[in-house]
């Protein structure tokens, strides 16, 4: 018999992989935690499957999500960018995650990413109970909070959808459906 996984999970291995391993799992690394932010904003209109697929080449392309690297990341590296066909090239995603990463460094400067964005749930992942899909919500009260606080910080594609996408990825709301075999787990 195989796993009952949550309906939006294909039948693709990177796909599975991804569901059974990392969705939701609560991440507490800054560096992870901007990459999520910077993955999150890169799949804006496109579908997350799209963003797994390129995900090996957007570590390479950034610096393997080096903030410090990235916040130096010069307009001849931009249009560098711009050509490389492994990644999303849309101009303004590509300038966000530089932008972000300066961000990212001065929000440092007063505390590490992860307790300024864990806040938001009181630093304790948020246990839903869906049975359906079109239960689970795409924004909350708390990440139209988180939004508004990080666009105050400068950070740029960090719209209230993308940051509900955000949270249920790194685990800060498990949106796992109760069928699904990760829901207890999480």
């Amino acid at each position: 018999m195989s796993k009952k996984r949550c309906d939006w999970c294909s039948d693709h291995p990177l796909y599975i992989a991804y569901h059974d391993k990392e969705w939701g799992v609560p991440i507490y690394d800054d560096r992870l935690l901007f990459e999520f932010l910077i993955l999150e904003g890169m799949q804006a209109g496109l579908s997350w499957f799209t963003i797994l697929q390129k995900r090996d080449a957007f570590r390479t392309a950034f610096a393997k999500f080096d903030p410090k690297k990235i916040a130096r990341f010069t307009p001849a590296k931009v249009e560098q960018l711009l050509h490389n066909e492994k990644i999303i090239r849309n101009r303004r995603k590509i300038e966000a995650a530089i932008s972000n990463a300066k961000a990212f460094l001065k929000l440092q400067e007063k505390e590490t990413f992860n307790n300024f964005l864990w806040k938001f749930v009181d630093g304790v992942a948020q246990q839903n109970h869906w049975k359906t899909l079109q239960q689970v919500p795409v924004t909350t009260p708390k990440s139209d909070l988180m939004a508004k606080e990080l666009k105050r910080n400068n950070f740029k594609f960090v719209g209230s959808t993308t940051c509900y996408a955000f949270m249920q990825a790194v685990g800060m709301v498990n949106d796992h459906l109760v069928s699904c075999f990760r829901h207890d787990k999480v």
